[in-house]
């Protein structure tokens, strides 16, 4: 464990100002101002509503709800989750109630935090994604839109949109001419020839900023019984086990771009923060730290004061991308 991964603790006297209080926290995404680069990540905080009395929602930086699609889906069948080294596997299936029903029920409850509501898009064809996004933008209560673009395109053989950056420009284009109102976002999927092309093929269609990155394709098995420990015969991979993976690919897609790029794999600590950072990103989420702690994404606002401190510096800014200026 580094120096700065718990919790800053400082004593305030009337002889000697509190370094901490110098510090700024806040970062720019684009449009956005974030009161701190933490954002709780798809997926793994429900519609934000479900951790509300577990974590301060306003302290975060923001969060993703969980992906919202054209109609209700179900998700897959059980067992949706499971351990693995330095990890867990999950195959939840993107179940949600719909964007009707998130519009209704669910939006009108998370305008009373006062921090940023990211609500994730996804869709089998462009059209679900455009959809999606006409009903969201009459709703009032959202900062930014994250298209997931890891899902398959039905309308070209099941290939994944984000997969080939000729589909990424299709879908990333039509989101940007349905979002009129807000940011777009687009979470990239990790596997994939050149992650930075395909960053840079969606800036050019209108994201204005990327995530990197989605859960890896993978599986567990019971060679007892020959079956798949999740219901379906595989999952997306993640935890801290993909780190240094999705560091690179940070590093990669940061340098192929000039919009901001959000950092997302085992992130758990504040040095995971400060590494994402001095890639490259200009803000991180916390996935699957929030499955082991639920808290885990508010413990680390509190130790990011202390992170700043040990490194002599006052704002993020001063870190962000400074690796890839002192080596390339």
């Amino acid at each position: 464990m580094r120096v700065f991964d718990t919790p800053a603790r400082f004593v305030v006297s009337s002889r000697r100002v509190n370094p901490s209080n110098r510090v700024d926290l806040s970062v720019q995404v684009g449009a956005l101002r974030l009161t701190n680069p933490i954002i709780a990540a798809s997926g793994t905080f429900g519609y934000g509503l479900e951790f509300s009395h577990l974590v301060n929602l306003n302290r975060l930086g923001g969060f993703v709800t969980k992906g919202i699609s054209l109609q209700p889906i179900d998700g897959a069948p059980a067992p949706r989750l499971c351990d693995t080294p330095s990890g867990m596997l999950n195959a939840v299936g993107l179940q949600n109630v719909g964007v009707e029903a998130f519009v209704k029920d669910k939006l009108p409850l998370l305008r009373k935090y006062n921090t940023h509501v990211i609500v994730n898009v996804f869709g089998v064809c462009q059209e679900d994604y455009v959809g999606v996004i006409q009903r969201l933008e009459d709703a009032d209560g959202i900062a930014a839109y994250e298209l997931n673009i890891s899902c398959p395109n039905v309308k070209k053989g099941g290939m994944q949109f984000g997969s080939d950056p000729a589909l990424v420009e299709e879908v990333v284009g039509a989101a940007r001419k349905a979002a009129q109102k807000r940011p777009l976002w687009v979470k990239l999927m990790p596997l994939v020839t050149d992650i930075g092309l395909i960053g840079k093929t969606a800036e050019q269609a209108g994201a204005d900023a990327l995530t990197v990155a989605n859960t890896f394709p993978a599986m567990a098995i019971d060679f007892r019984t020959q079956k798949s420990v999740l219901g379906n015969l595989t999952g997306g991979l993640s935890g801290p086990a993909i780190k240094p993976i999705t560091l690179r690919l940070v590093w990669e897609v940061s340098k192929a771009v000039s919009i901001p790029v959000i950092g997302l794999g085992g992130v758990e600590t504040v040095s995971d923060v400060l590494d994402y950072i001095s890639v490259g990103a200009s803000a991180v989420q916390v996935g699957t730290a929030s499955f082991s702690d639920p808290k885990a994404s508010e413990a680390i606002v509190k130790g990011l004061h202390k992170g700043l401190n040990v490194l002599k510096l006052f704002t993020f800014n001063e870190l962000m991308g400074k690796f890839s200026k002192e080596n390339g």
